[in-house]
């Protein structure tokens, strides 16, 4: 009797290929409805799934393999006497390959217009069942959930090589694949059937079946870690890496984070990233001037650090960035010219990316649980001026420019900067003044005027002492998201030293 694959398939990339490479080995094929019909298209021979159990689809094709006879043929273990003859007397054939993708549950919850009754109809009940049956069954049974399998999976029929090792590891991509999809749906359908939905499943459904790429090492060379890039990566995630030494956590880490605070900033710039903050900022119309402006704001901790432009890179602006140790290059594009200077860094990771693109829920793990919050997106920059002065309009600009810089500076954090640069950042630390007092000794140091400049705050001035050291050094605006106590007192000092203050309405707390 010939083995038996039963294949059935949604996604049918590769599949005449696959039928005809199992064929060629000895295989029968046994098939449902829409694959059945596209193998014999192809001239393939088949048997239908209902000629085996002897039953019709029935319910419009909800059900057509939830039956003994096909699930008896994948689940028995062919060491087990028992099972064989419960096989024999039922005249059924083992089945040795389970080749299922399952309905398009996503791709149809996220069409628009979409209705609840074509998502419900799209979560498939026998593909997931046959898929776990047989990864169960992986002693005996293999089992194929992604087309880009196939060729691997033939490989291995044919040579027979360190079989059961690569049927194990293709059942627990099989699990994976049912845990996504189940997570999908549990993540997804309340929002069809007007529920609330899941803030948890919402940060994690989709990491559930991601890709694993191994990285250089963790945070220390000594810890492992891995990248778990999604189905369908989008911003920092989806970068192509252009050369430079394999990725490690910190690179992806820093590189995320000026990726995603240079799509933040007023107008289109480039970022410096070192440790997890920001070393200096500038905009820019190219590269090479942003790039400038960034640098000089701390040019002695962007040394060995990451440097993020939402502008594209050309000859110009990669031999100025190529005089400085980096780890990270990020950018929308990266031209010929560029390319050819960057490869004279043979260790420098020059990664291509898209825009951010994600609002998905931010995961933290602490010991024994998993923190999950909202993504901190949105400025509502509805702002209320609170002294007796307001704010120039350079003035106003250099606002803006601190106060989407200080989102993303870890808190304590408070950001000078002037109409297209930062001028000096100070963060981190658990008092604010003293994050005042940092940043007026590191301009002080880059030799940096703070006169005219404006400063940003992440969160409120819980004294007025902060504010005294920034007017000191020659600040003359101030953006904070007030809600102190001492909210007054601190506007009374800001009148008194002729600063013009703006109060927010929101914190960005960055932990």
């Amino acid at each position: 009797m010939k083995p038996q694959s039963l294949l059935s398939v949604s996604d049918k990339r590769g599949l005449e290929a696959f039928a005809r490479g199992l064929t060629a080995l000895g295989f029968e094929i046994v098939s449902t409805g829409g694959t059945a019909q596209a193998l014999r298209f192809a001239g393939i021979q088949v048997r239908e799934v209902s000629e085996l159990t002897g039953t019709p689809e029935v319910l419009g094709g909800r059900v057509k393999t939830l039956h003994p006879k096909i699930f008896a043929g994948i689940l028995a273990d062919l060491d087990d006497p028992e099972h064989r003859a419960v096989l024999e007397n039922w005249g059924v054939a083992p089945i040795a390959l389970v080749a299922v993708n399952l309905y398009p549950f996503a791709a149809t919850a996220a069409r628009p217009g979409v209705t609840a009754h074509e998502v419900i109809e799209n979560i498939d009940i026998g593909g997931p069942s046959l898929v776990r049956a047989a990864a169960k069954n992986h002693r005996h049974v293999t089992v194929v959930v992604d087309p880009n399998d196939y060729d691997a999976v033939l490989d291995a029929l044919r040579t027979g090589a360190d079989a059961e090792a690569f049927r194990r590891r293709l059942a627990v991509k099989a699990f994976r694949h049912t845990a996504a999809y189940d997570a999908a749906i549990a993540q997804t359908l309340p929002r069809h059937l007007a529920l609330e939905p899941s803030l948890l499943l919402d940060g994690i459904a989709g990491w559930l079946a991601a890709e694993e790429i191994p990285l250089r090492y963790g945070e220390n060379p000594h810890q492992a870690a891995v990248f778990a890039r999604s189905q369908n990566p989008a911003g920092l995630a989806a970068f192509e890496q252009l050369q430079g030494k394999e990725l490690s956590y910190n690179n992806l880490m820093d590189a995320d984070a000026a990726w995603r605070m240079v799509h933040d900033l007023p107008r289109r710039g480039v970022a410096i990233i070192k440790h997890g903050g920001p070393c200096g900022v500038g905009l820019g119309d190219d590269a090479v001037s942003a790039y400038a402006r960034a640098l000089a704001c701390d040019p002695v901790s962007a040394f060995g650090g990451v440097i993020a432009s939402s502008l594209p890179i050309d000859g110009q602006s990669a031999a100025r960035i190529a005089e400085l140790f980096a780890e990270v290059v990020v950018a929308p594009s990266v031209d010929d010219e560029a390319r050819r200077v960057f490869a004279t860094k043979k260790n420098l990771r020059v990664l291509v990316a898209p825009p951010p693109a994600s609002a998905a829920p931010r995961l933290r793990v602490i010991d024994g649980g998993l923190l999950v919050q909202s993504a901190d997106i949105g400025w509502e920059e509805d702002w209320k001026v609170v002294t007796a002065r307001g704010p120039s309009d350079d003035e106003l600009s250099a606002l803006r420019l601190a106060w989407r810089v200080a989102k993303h500076a870890p808190s304590n954090a408070v950001v000078v900067a002037g109409t297209a640069a930062t001028l000096a950042i100070g963060a981190g630390q658990p008092s604010r003044v003293d994050s005042c007092r940092i940043a007026v000794e590191k301009a002080e140091a880059a030799g940096l005027s703070l006169t005219g400049a404006a400063a940003g705050s992440d969160a409120f001035f819980p004294f007025s002492d902060g504010v005294e050291v920034l007017a000191a050094a020659g600040v003359t605006a101030v953006v904070q998201p007030g809600g102190s106590m001492r909210d007054l007192e601190v506007v009374e000092a800001t009148n008194r030293l002729g600063l013009a203050m703006v109060f927010t309405g929101r914190r960005h707390f960055r932990h």
